[in-house]
């Protein structure tokens, strides 16, 4: 098996998710009692459902969420999103999963949402989904928290002590600068943020999982 390890990010890097999935948040927050919501989710301290839903619960509230609250909204999202029209795939997304597998190349999850609803969004798109790889927002406020996470659990699962190369994919900011924060390989995805990211030091980007062929190792 190789010895390196790829951690993917899931909205906008896997799934083509991020305007359905950001309508269902805040639709949640509203249904839930939340009317004071700050909806510019790109400006947040952290890019993550457990960040957004303590930070709105607090504006309104004056008070921070338990965990019996944030187990309540994991189930909602969940809910919520299964009503909507199902998400696709960044282009190449599948057939990229499948051809690590084949390749016994070790990858695993970090992503912001919670596992639920993150659930729903593989799914729908018939992506390879191991959940023993799965780390989100759930367990860790920040990002580099879940990303540090994904690579507890990839190393359980692939039964690797400590993998020689550790590469995280992602389509934002917010990925490279936890990528960089863990002092790990890094590459970008997606025209969004590619000036941001490589003004930031991102040396190494894509435009869809298409063209990640030719960073496989």
């Amino acid at each position: 098996m190789s010895q390196t390890l790829y951690i993917f990010d899931i909205d906008g890097t896997l799934t083509d998710s991020i305007p359905t999935y950001l309508k269902v948040i805040t639709e949640v927050m509203q249904e839930e009692g939340l009317s004071n919501i700050d909806t510019d989710y790109d400006n947040y301290l952290h890019h993550t459902d457990r960040y957004a839903i303590a930070y709105n619960w607090h504006r309104n509230f004056n008070e921070t969420p338990n965990e019996e609250i944030h187990k309540s909204f994991d189930k909602k999202l969940r809910d919520a999103l299964m009503q909507e029209p199902p998400v696709v795939e960044i282009a190449g997304a599948k057939k990229v999963l499948e051809t690590l597998q084949k390749r016994n190349i070790p990858f695993a999850f970090g992503t912001g949402a919670y596992p639920h609803a993150t659930a729903v969004k593989m799914k729908a798109c018939n992506l390879p989904f191991p959940e023993e790889v799965l780390a989100t927002s759930f367990t860790s406020i920040s990002r580099a928290g879940f990303v540090k996470q994904a690579i507890k659990k990839a190393s359980d699962f692939y039964k690797i002590v400590s993998f020689d190369k550790i590469v995280a994919v992602g389509d934002g900011v917010w990925d490279l600068k936890a990528a960089q924060e863990l002092d790990i390989d890094f590459i970008g995805i997606g025209h969004k943020n590619k000036d941001k990211m490589i003004a930031l030091g991102c040396n190494k980007w894509i435009a869809t999982m298409e063209d990640f062929y030719q960073f496989i190792d």
